[in-house]
């Protein structure tokens, strides 16, 4: 039965890349991803390179759904979740509103995950996995390029995401022994939190993250100042946010 789901991810690949019909295109995609993940590894590594190719597709809502099957599949394609998540920081830079802002609304959850991830492994055995360590590497890509989105002229909505992503990222990085979750605005539940991390690991140097979350509410301050021109609705989003921290 292998051998018949292999061809038929190539051929469901070739829709969601070729097809006429926008909704094939989805379908498609959507369908092709289930095979992936349902395929025994050795059978689906030489089938990942079609789905990265989709990053170019002309359609805007395919590199949209793209972006969130990447989200979707997570770490259940440990040794190419690397590569997937390397398209987001492409798509941050798409041309299409939609295709941005899911980026960073996929990004941040992932973002969130890995960091999260990476504290079970390190506290569970000592160590953290090479792969989930690339994706990690990726992931710093990913904050260092939304940092620049909030920082600079552009879409507010767009904007508004990456305001989120820096709160989000702070939430994460200050330590709080309280305990309970608290929400990301974004429908998930920040449950990790620096605090959780005892020991040191290369990747994962409280000092140093600590030290990036005390510049980020540094930004985010700068934001507030007069000469800033920050939007009204963007003002009102990081004041509502010192007011609930």
């Amino acid at each position: 039965m292998a051998a018949p789901s292999r061809d038929q991810a190539l051929s469901l690949f070739a829709a969601a890349n070729n097809h006429g019909d926008v909704n094939v295109k989805l379908s498609s995609l959507t369908q092709a991803k289930d095979l992936l993940l349902s395929l025994d590894p050795s059978l689906s590594a030489d089938l990942f390179p079609f789905f990265l190719e989709l990053q170019s597709s002309p359609e805007s809502l395919v590199r949209k759904l793209l972006i969130q099957l990447i989200e979707e599949i997570g770490f259940k394609a440990a040794d190419h979740s690397p590569a997937l998540v390397s398209i987001l920081l492409t798509f941050l830079r798409d041309a299409d509103p939609i295709v941005v802002k899911q980026s960073i609304v996929s990004g941040t959850n992932i973002f969130c995950n890995v960091f999260m991830e990476m504290i079970v492994q390190f506290q569970q055995y000592g160590k953290v996995e090479r792969w989930l360590e690339g994706i990690w590497m990726w992931m710093l890509k990913f904050k260092d390029a939304v940092f620049g989105i909030a920082l600079e002229p552009g879409s507010v909505g767009i904007k508004l995401l990456a305001l989120k992503f820096l709160e989000i990222f702070v939430l994460l990085f200050t330590p709080d022994n309280s305990g309970p979750e608290r929400s990301t605005g974004e429908g998930s539940t920040q449950a990790a939190n620096i605090s959780w991390l005892v020991g040191g690991h290369p990747l994962l140097d409280p000092v140093a993250l600590k030290s990036e979350a005390n510049r980020t509410i540094g930004i985010l301050l700068n934001l507030l100042q007069p000469g800033a021109n920050l939007p009204g609705c963007l003002t009102i989003t990081v004041v509502n946010w010192f007011s609930y921290g």
